[in-house]
Formats: structure tokens, C-alpha cells, sequence
């Protein structure tokens, strides 16, 4: 069994969504991610949503080239979620013909986080996609046992944890803790690796999150044990954004953090 690879948007955030499909198939994935809606206010995405022409190109290019989109960002369920405000971003995701959506937990009421999240998944289901909570240590869902609690307390068939390799680097998550996720919760999951030690300071955590990841084996994550957890054709999104080896241009970045997240997969 084999895992399909997909390119996440955030490892080529520069280039625009059409550009980002032919990269992806230029180097060899399965599958790439757009980002839709920024992970932070003033954050980098694109709205494809308002842009009619810039939508119609990217449907063209992903026709024309074969590649498939896996997964959209990000929405961010904070105090006042109302997923009325995010049709459009499901229609896309629709036209797309796109699997899972990246969400990220805000609300520090847990009980209304995890009735805004059922509503998540209520709303998007019918367009064909799955809501996957991913669990960063800055957020209001810090580790894995916080979202599977979520998940299964909104108790929705498309509702999933993502698992990202920073972050259970990073986290309390322990081996076991993965382990635990039921193999239905488990939509895809996302590779990296990142330096040592860990950050102790939220902007520490960011900035290496966001601009300074490592290709997968370079740095202190224990990537084969928290694979080993995870099913062995899970789709895996491959991202690594960084600033420092810019230089090397997307189509050799994306190149070789493929080449890596397979050497590591085996």
C-alpha cells in the first residue's frame, strides 16, 4: 500500500492557484491543497471565491494537467462561527471536486467550539467534504486527545482530526495518543519535520510553523514512529514552507520535499 501526496498551498504560498496545480504536476504529486482564506488576518491567500476569471483558470489547469485538489484552507471556528459565512468557499471546494477542508479551533469554549464544529460538518457534507480539525499548540485545540475529544463529542460521519507533524512535535501529543484516532476520523495527514529545541514562546512557534520547516528527516520529529501510527495509504499533503532555501525555486522545493517524505514513507 502506497500514500498519495498531495502539494500543499503553504510549501509554494507565492505562486497562485493555477500555478500551484501545474507545479504539483510538473513534480510528480497526486494531488494539491489551496488556500482560500488566510490563516491569519492580512495572511496570504487567494479568494477564488471573488475572483470569477483567476476561479476559471484554475478549474482549466487542473482539467488539463489531471491533478486533483485534496484539500482547502482555512476555516477558523471562533466565538461567533456562522458557517452561513462560508458558502461560497463550499461551492468552490465543490466545483473543485476537492475532499476535506483545514480547520483550526479558536473558540476557547470548548462545548461551543464543538457545536460550532458539528455545524461545520453538517453544512459541508452535502458539497462532498470533510472537516478536518487540526490540532496546533497555539490554538484553543492544543493536542490530539483535545481534538479527537471534539470530533467525537460533534459526532459527524465527515468530521476528522488532522494530524500535522509539527505540531505533534511540538505538542503533548504522545504515540499513543495517535494511535487512538479511529481510522474513520482520519481523512489525510500532513509531513514535515522542524529543528530542535522546541519554541517556547507562541511567536517562536509560528514563525518556524508558517516560514522555517525542515524537509522530513532533517530535523528532531520523530517522523517514522508517528507514521507508523498512521494508516500506510493515508493521503499525506506534503508541507514544508521556508524561507531560507528560497533560492532554490518551486519546482526543485517541491521536488525534493516529495523526494523526502517518500524516502522517509518508504
Amino acid at each position: 500500500m502506497t500514500h498519495p501526496y498531495s502539494l500543499a498551498h503553504l510549501t509554494c504560498l507565492s505562486l497562485s492557484p493555477p500555478e500551484v496545480v501545474s507545479l504539483a504536476a510538473r513534480t510528480g504529486y497526486d494531488f494539491a491543497g489551496l488556500r482560500l482564506l488566510p490563516a491569519s488576518p492580512g495572511g496570504e491567500a487567494y479568494r477564488l471565491m471573488d475572483e470569477p476569471e483567476l476561479l476559471r483558470e484554475t478549474l482549466a489547469r487542473i482539467r488539463d494537467t489531471g491533478i486533483r485538489i485534496f484539500d482547502l484552507e482555512i476555516i477558523r471556528v471562533g466565538e461567533a462561527f456562522n458557517t452561513d459565512d462560508y458558502k461560497d468557499f463550499f461551492e468552490a471546494g465543490q466545483k473543485f471536486g476537492a475532499r476535506a477542508i483545514l480547520v483550526a479551533g479558536d473558540d476557547p469554549d470548548e462545548g461551543r467550539l464543538t457545536a460550532s464544529f458539528a455545524r461545520l460538518c453538517e453544512t459541508a457534507r452535502p458539497y462532498g467534504l470533510t472537516c478536518d480539525l487540526e490540532f496546533m499548540p497555539w490554538t484553543k485545540v492544543p493536542d490530539a486527545k483535545c481534538a479527537l475529544r471534539i470530533v467525537h463529542a460533534a459526532d459527524q460521519p465527515n468530521g476528522g482530526v488532522l494530524v500535522d507533524a509539527i505540531h505533534f512535535g511540538r505538542s503533548t501529543t504522545t504515540l499513543a495518543d495517535i494511535a487512538s484516532i479511529p481510522r474513520h476520523m482520519l481523512h489525510y495527514a500532513q509531513i514535515c519535520d522542524a529543528p530542535g529545541p522546541t519554541p517556547t514562546t507562541v511567536e517562536g512557534l509560528i514563525h518556524t510553523a508558517r516560514i522555517e520547516r525542515l524537509l522530513p528527516g532533517e530535523g528532531v520529529v520523530d517522523i517514522a514512529g508517528l507514521f507508523g501510527q498512521l494508516p500506510a495509504d493515508l493521503p499525506i499533503s506534503v508541507e514544508i514552507p521556508t524561507e531560507s532555501r528560497a533560492h532554490l525555486g518551486p519546482d526543485e522545493w517541491a521536488r525534493r520535499c516529495l523526494a523526502a517524505a517518500k524516502a522517509v514513507l518508504g
